[in-house]
């Protein structure tokens, strides 16, 4: 799924998506505007977190992590992450505890590559 130049999405993140109905326009909100972020149980990942539902709690998770963008016809990298790719999405049931919170810098960080 070619999602532009800022977002790569993964097989997994597709059949995942697919699976729990999201869409990619939802896994892009919940990357821009979560409720929670913290460090994903894999190491360098990034999740983050929106509420799915009012009547039924439940919450919609993503993991990503910060890319650096390849120039295929010369195969030259970036100095800066300029991509975000989406290694999976998936629907908790209920509230999940919180865990490691991201620190603020590398949230900023973060910020920059999305906006």
């Amino acid at each position: 799924m070619k999602g532009g130049d800022k977002y790569y999405w993964t097989k997994h993140s597709l059949f995942k998506m697919r699976h729990y109905g999201l869409s990619a326009q939802r896994v892009k909100r919940i990357i821009r505007y979560p409720t929670r972020v913290e460090e994903a149980i894999v190491p360098n990942m990034i999740a983050v977190m929106q509420s799915a539902g009012v009547k039924n709690y439940s919450e919609i998770w993503a993991m990503y992590k910060l890319a650096k963008r390849t120039n295929t016809k010369y195969q030259i990298q970036n100095t800066r992450y300029s991509q975000i790719k989406v290694i999976t999405a998936w629907r908790y049931p209920g509230k999940s505890p919180a865990r490691n919170p991201i620190p603020r810098e590398i949230l900023d960080e973060i910020k920059n590559v999305i906006s």
